[in-house]
This record gives C-alpha cells, sequence and structure tokens, in this order.
C-alpha cells in the first residue's frame, strides 16, 4: 500500500486530508511496479510538485510531465492538432465508448461536436434543474430509510446512483432504476480498475502505440454497461412520443451531409454523456461527503449560510448562485481530488512545448492532480481551505492552476451543470443529515480513470 501522509495533520492549523507521500523517482517507480494496483499516484516522485516540465521517472516510452500553466495551455488548446488523446487513453475507452466525441480527433471529433452541439445546449442547468430535484427527492428517501435502519453503507455506490439518476432523468427523461444501477456501478468499478491503461507495468515498459489487449472480463464489463445502455436508448425511443430532452437531440443530430448516428454510434455519445456526466460528479461528490463528514466545523458553516439564503423552505436554483461557502466546499474538493487525475496526450511528432524538447510518440502528462497541489501556485497545497477560493484572496491564486474541468476546445461542457448540482445536493442532504465515517484511517485516493478512493468508503446516517 502506498504511503499516505497522516489523515487529519494540520500543520499551522489547516485540515490536511490522505494524499500518498511523494518519494524519490527510484522509490516511486519501484513501488508502483511491486504494489501493482494500477494505482497511477503511485508514479509521481516529489520532483513532480515542483518541477515546470520534465521527465516523469524511467520508461522505455517517454514521458514528459507538464505543470507550467502557460505550456498546460500550448498542450489542451493544440491549434496544430499536434496533441491528441493519447493512444492509451483511446484504446482503453474504445471498448465502452468507441470512437465517440471524447476520443476522437481530428475531422472525426469536428464532425460529432458539430452534431453533439444542439445536445449540449439541453444540458444547461436552468433546464436540467427539475432533474436535479427529482434525484435528490429520491435520494433523501433512500436516506431516511438508512436513518431508520442503522446500517452502514456504501458512500461510492450512493452517489454513483444519485448522480447516474440525475444524469438519466436530464439525458432520457426517466429515472433509473436501482438494479441498473447498481449493475453499472459494479461493472465500471471492475473496469477503472481492471483496463489495460493502468497496468503499470506496460506503461513503462511498452513502446509507444503499441496496442495493448484488454481482458475478457474487461470487454464483458464493457458489454454490459453497453447493453444497459441501449436498454435506456431503445425504451426511450419506443415510447412513441416526442421528448424534449438529451437522447432526442442526439437522435435527432445531422452532419452536414445529412447523416444521423447509427444506434451504435448513439450508445457511443450517449454512453460519454452518461459515464461521464454522472462518474465525475460521483468522485467528486464522494471526496466532498468524506471531507465534511471529517469537519464538523464545516457543516455548521455550510448549514448557517443555507439557513441564512433559504430559510426553511426549498432551494432553488437561485439560491444556489449564494451559497458561496457551499460552492467553494465543492471547488476546493475539485482541487484536491480532481475527478479527472491525469490529461494524458501523445505527440504526433517531434516537437518542443516551450523551450522542452519533445519526441515524436512521448506521452505528455497534464495532470490536474500535480497543477492543484503544485508548491509553486498554492500555498499549503494539501490542506483542505475553500476559503482560499474568497474574492479578497484571489491574489493568492495563480492563473490557468486550476483546470478541473479542462481547458481549450475539450473543455467540459458539463461544468456548470456539475457545479450546480453538486451545491444543491451538498446543501440539501446536509441540512437534513449527519453522515458519520465507519474507518476514516483507511481512506486514501487512488487514480485510475479518475480520482477515486483506493476502497469502497463505509458511512452511516442519522438524521441532523
Amino acid at each position: 500500500m502506498a504511503v499516505m501522509e497522516g489523515f487529519g495533520a494540520r500543520p499551522g492549523g489547516a485540515f490536511v486530508p490522505p494524499h500518498p507521500r511523494p518519494r524519490s523517482p527510484v522509490v516511486a517507480l519501484f513501488r508502483a511496479l511491486l504494489e501493482g494496483e494500477g494505482d497511477l499516484l503511485g508514479l509521481l516522485p516529489s520532483e513532480a510538485y515542483t518541477m515546470p516540465i520534465g521527465p516523469l521517472g524511467y520508461s522505455r516510452r517517454s514521458i514528459v510531465v507538464v505543470n507550467e500553466p502557460k505550456l498546460v495551455r500550448q498542450v489542451l488548446v493544440d491549434a496544430e492538432g499536434i496533441f491528441p488523446k493519447s493512444d492509451l487513453m483511446v484504446n482503453a475507452l474504445e471498448p465502452l465508448i468507441g470512437d465517440s466525441i471524447f476520443v476522437s480527433s481530428g475531422a472525426t471529433w469536428k464532425r460529432q461536436r458539430q452534431m453533439m452541439d444542439p445536445a449540449l445546449t439541453l444540458m444547461r442547468v436552468n433546464r436540467a434543474f427539475s432533474s436535479m430535484e427529482a434525484g435528490i427527492d429520491a435520494a433523501e428517501e433512500t436516506l431516511d430509510r438508512s436513518v431508520a435502519s442503522g446500517e452502514d453503507f456504501s458512500l461510492d455506490l450512493a452517489m454513483s446512483h444519485l448522480t447516474a439518476d440525475i444524469i438519466c432523468r436530464s439525458v432520457f427523461s426517466t429515472s433509473l432504476q436501482s438494479r441498473v444501477a447498481h449493475e453499472v456501478f459494479d461493472a465500471f468499478t471492475f473496469f477503472e480498475r481492471s483496463v489495460a491503461q493502468v497496468e503499470i507495468r506496460r506503461l513503462i515498459m511498452d513502446r509507444a502505440w503499441t496496442r495493448i489487449p484488454q481482458t475478457r472480463a474487461v470487454l464483458d464489463s464493457c458489454a454490459l454497461i453497453r447493453r444497459s445502455l441501449g436498454e435506456l436508448l431503445d425504451s426511450h425511443l419506443e415510447a412513441g412520443h416526442s421528448f424534449d430532452d438529451i437522447a432526442s437531440a442526439v437522435v435527432a443530430a445531422h452532419d452536414v451531409e445529412g447523416k444521423a448516428f447509427t444506434r451504435e454510434e448513439l450508445i457511443d455519445q450517449l454512453g460519454v454523456l452518461f459515464l461521464a456526466g454522472h462518474e465525475t460528479s460521483a468522485s467528486a461528490l464522494t471526496w466532498v461527503f468524506f471531507l465534511l463528514a471529517s469537519r464538523p466545523d464545516f457543516v455548521a458553516r455550510l448549514r448557517a449560510e443555507v439557513a441564512s439564503v433559504c430559510g426553511d423552505g426549498p432551494i432553488s436554483f437561485e439560491h444556489t448562485k449564494r451559497l458561496v461557502f457551499t460552492r467553494n466546499i465543492f471547488r476546493e474538493t475539485l482541487r484536491l481530488y480532481p475527478p479527472i487525475t491525469f490529461l494524458p496526450r501523445v505527440a504526433n511528432e517531434a516537437t518542443r512545448i516551450g523551450d522542452y524538447r519533445v519526441k515524436r510518440g512521448a506521452l505528455i502528462m497534464v495532470a490536474p492532480w500535480l497543477l492543484h497541489r503544485h508548491r509553486r501556485y498554492w500555498t499549503n497545497p494539501n490542506a483542505f481551505d475553500p476559503d482560499r477560493f474568497l474574492p479578497e484572496r484571489e491574489a493568492e491564486m495563480t492563473p490557468g492552476a486550476y483546470i478541473p474541468f479542462g481547458i481549450g476546445p475539450r473543455i467540459c461542457a458539463g461544468a456548470a451543470f456539475a457545479t450546480v448540482e453538486a451545491v444543491l445536493l451538498i446543501a440539501r442532504l446536509f441540512r437534513r443529515f449527519d453522515f458519520h465515517l465507519a474507518a476514516p484511517q483507511s481512506v486514501r485516493p487512488a487514480a485510475r480513470l479518475t480520482t477515486r478512493p483506493a476502497r469502497q468508503i463505509r458511512m452511516r446516517v442519522t438524521t441532523a
């Protein structure tokens, strides 16, 4: 197990949640190879948290970490198309979401983006707010039953179910059955832990563009998820009347030649919206609930803010804009535990990033995890401090050092959706419930496709 810095340590009064202890490059490499858990955080040496750009350890394939904000922008904006999504990521996700908008590049990506834009506009928060409310209503009923039973539950599964239900209501205009939610959660959890992109030995030993075969078990988990999405799509189409929702907009999309998406392409694109729309939010919210359950003083501040802004009545869309401390809790959680830990790219040709020479085939690692904890850009970078996002502390911020939703043409289209969803969900659930961690000392982060706890967090809930 990777060594963690002490949970709850408070240097200078700060609250420092769990994070890996940085090691020397050689020790980091040795531990990553020895543990073989697919946790990419184990590959990060101490130097990665201080350097602007440089090599990551030792590997047959050149791996370059980019931390300087202006160089990060060069890679992610990529006006000349030199740095597409990495071949490792494309190969890993292809069985799950095909050559969809999340992994495609060049002309294919431009065609898909043009077709998807009308659907993406339907993710406007004011349209989706009622779906968020309905999903949280259902979650409150589930938590009421947990209060009555007194039994603990998986926080990871609860957040995955809740965010999947909300995105399902937004995309398909229907709630998500519990059976399907559990199946998708279990299948995606297995996929994320087992997919070949996170086989560290192969990451270090293989050449660029080596196609890594996936195991039958991984392919089966992808097939289960795609089958579940196909059932949602087919039931939506068979309803026999018109929906004004995201799925309908994707179905109706045509390219400049008048061609629509095939059924498999629809599953690809809707799979991106469904999985990205709930998995990244579930990751972030799992960490929010863990952090707040560890800090009752922050919960007290949150409840005071909700009472001041909203009173005892419903929390409206307009209210969410005024819940500053609640929003800053979410923003600071995204800083410490960004859902997308790494944004890997590949150099299609020999080039330069700033003055740094990069050879063809190099794996370019832009890592929000590193950028958000970089010692040059943040004061007490490992501390959980929501107030660092207050306007009066803007001078402490380094422009471009905070990229939880990415930057450039591929910036997350659901950023506003995710933020309002999180603020509403945090405010409503913490107003009514107290959450108690079963084993806080055992919690540690792991980075595979998203930043998740290495093991599921168990919780118990009581009425506030």
